[in-house]
């Protein structure tokens, strides 16, 4: 018990008086890699598979949308938990963070499990109504089995991966995820070709990869190496608690859904505009913007613990520093990326694609919105620190501005009265109107602690 009073007071030390900005600067390295890792393989899965013939290719695409079911249903435990837990640990409440961290996870084991099976059973319908046409049907059946099978796997890496972050030990997710990622790249042409097992042989990579980052998140655990518990005995029956978790967690629920709903809009009425040319383009500027977009969220999951620990010590000062340089610092790196994107657009699309049709859609997209990248940190900024306080109502409200309540109208008044370059425009107008909106939530937060701090 000593041993873990100390290693829990060590912790509280090391995140709420080591000076700010190398505090951050660590946290948010390793949950940088970890998500452009990710980033990373999922192209290199989508690569492998379209190899085989364009039905496993879209077999893939339809059940990408059930992996974004369990991906989201999983981040909204763990964010959720994560956030009570940094805060717990913050106000030394070990009691507390053990038992939202015990809930969380076998929550998410039980979701999975539960996902697994009624989706086994019911695959044929499933597969349906996610939009496979008959060509495609035998394929997604066959990788979603696979993809099934690691549902309650992949919700708990979730979960174990957002309470390291909260904890302030960041690496060994990077650790897990980065060699689960390089894992699944390995085996998906060994299992495709080499065994001749198409499309499952990627899904078996796939799950393989899962399994690994699972046990590699996993083993921490069992040493005793976090400072919140796991065991049954701290799993919480208590419906407040359990609320708790899932509104705490339920931007992230918000954010996800409403990004599946706008880009399958935006593709049906680029694709009614300039068929597959355009949904090519849209498709390829997604890819390049999502791997910048993800250095800006790995600097903000490393803010995010910080100020979930200095909160709950009432640190306010703290908190202040930290959303300052947070801002600053992530600002001045969407700027850098702004300007290289709107140099070498022009040269970046013709290294995925030959046709000149999607490369002047790709480059007058990524222009469009590198020009508007320096505004986008605001609403990552006030996102996750809401969430991260437990203020749900503006979290939940400021997730659901860039990629739904902005975007969605966007789709269609700018495709009426520009056609493609409308579409183009869609995303960046959205990020304008976000910026717009989250100005006055950040002036607020920051008034507000300013007063606290006085007081």
């Amino acid at each position: 018990m000593e041993e873990e009073l100390t290693q829990e007071q060590k912790q509280f030390n090391r995140m709420t008086k080591t000076p700010i900005c190398p505090l951050i600067m660590k946290l948010a390295l390793p949950t940088t890699i970890s998500m452009l890792v990710t980033s990373v393989y999922n192209l290199a899965d989508t690569f492998f598979v379209s190899q085989i013939d364009t039905s496993a290719s879209g077999a893939v695409s339809v059940v990408f949308s059930l992996m974004a079911i369990i991906q989201a249903i999983g981040f909204t435990l763990g964010m959720g938990g994560g956030s009570i837990i940094s805060r717990s640990l913050g106000a030394k409440n070990q009691k507390k963070a053990s038992e939202v961290f015990s809930t969380a996870f076998f929550s998410a084991l039980a979701l999975g499990v539960i996902i697994a099976v009624l989706g086994i059973a019911f695959s044929e319908p499933l597969m349906n109504f996610l939009g496979a046409v008959p060509s495609v049907l035998p394929y997604a059946q066959a990788y979603s089995k696979y993809i099934l099978f690691g549902a309650p796997i992949m919700m708990g890496s979730y979960v174990l991966n957002n309470v390291w972050r909260a904890e302030g030990k960041a690496v060994f997710s990077m650790i897990a995820l980065g060699l689960g990622g390089i894992i699944n790249i390995f085996l998906d042409p060994v299992f495709i070709y080499k065994l001749d097992l198409g499309i499952s042989g990627a899904a078996i990579a796939t799950l393989i990869s899962q399994l690994v980052s699972f046990i590699l998140l996993f083993i921490p655990v069992l040493q005793h190496k976090n400072v919140s518990s796991l065991g049954f005995k701290y799993f919480s029956r208590n419906l407040s608690l359990n609320a708790d978790i899932w509104l705490t967690g339920l931007p992230s629920l918000l954010r996800q859904g409403l990004s599946s709903i706008s880009t399958i809009l935006l593709n049906k009425v680029a694709g009614a505009i300039a068929g597959a040319a355009a949904l090519s383009a849209m498709g390829i500027f997604s890819k390049i913007f999502m791997m910048i977009f993800c250095v800006g969220l790995g600097i903000g999951q490393g803010y995010q613990p910080v100020l979930g620990y200095n909160y709950g010590a009432r640190k306010l000062k703290r908190v202040r520093q930290a959303f300052i340089f947070t801002f600053v610092f992530s600002t001045g790196i969407m700027v850098a990326f702004g300007l290289a994107l709107y140099i070498f657009a022009p040269d970046i699309m013709p290294l995925f694609i030959s046709d000149p049709e999607v490369i002047d859609i790709g480059t007058y997209a990524l222009r469009f919105e590198a020009l508007v990248m320096p505004l986008l940190p605001i609403n990552v900024m006030c996102n996750m620190t809401f969430q991260s306080l437990g203020h749900r109502f503006k979290a939940s409200f400021l997730s659901c501005l860039r990629q739904g309540l902005f975007f969605i109208p966007c789709i269609y008044v700018l495709s009426n009265f520009w056609g493609i370059r409308g579409i183009e425009a869609v995303q960046p107008i959205s990020d304008i109107l976000t910026f717009i909106v989250s100005i006055p939530f950040a002036i607020v937060f920051l008034r507000k602690l300013s007063k606290e701090t006085e007081a």
